[in-house]
């Protein structure tokens, strides 16, 4: 039971770091290469749909770690699963704070209704992702180091 819990952790995880990844260094490039009105609807919709699923992701992968980590107490790299548990913890409490508010206000956005610094927000958002993947990553090879 336990080894399937470190799996579907694992795995939950990692897809969300994929997701976010592709998000800071694929998407919002191809979105920022885009004529200025298309790159504001395109990562407008995202934010609605991405808004909308990572709640639940960055929620779920905590509980998953942290069930890992009470569950292997007593096992070895019970240490690494706590580790990432808090950086989970870091990274729920950054979104709360630091992207969220912003993603609540560019997701409403269009070409007509957008304020005039909408690309410094972008690009707030942006700097406060590449942070946040920063730290998934960190959690995600700290639960894949625990497997070993």
């Amino acid at each position: 039971m336990l080894t399937a819990l470190e799996v579907f952790t694992t795995v939950t995880v990692g897809l969300m770091v994929g997701v976010e990844f592709s998000v800071a260094f694929v998407m919002n490039r191809i979105f920022n290469a885009l004529p200025e009105d298309a790159c504001q609807l395109a990562r407008a919709h995202g934010g609605r749909i991405l808004g909308a699923l990572m709640p639940f992701w960055y929620t779920g992968s905590l509980v998953l770690s942290a069930l890992w980590a009470i569950a292997g107490h007593d096992r070895p790299g019970t240490a690494l699963v706590v580790t990432a548990t808090a950086l989970l913890t870091v990274s729920v409490i950054m979104s709360l704070l630091l992207l969220v508010p912003i993603n609540n206000r560019s997701k409403t956005w269009t070409p007509q209704n957008r304020p005039t610094d909408w690309k410094e927000q972008m690009n707030r958002w942006d700097h406060y992702h590449h942070a946040r993947v920063t730290v998934i990553i960190a959690a995600f090879t700290l639960l894949t180091t625990a497997l070993t």
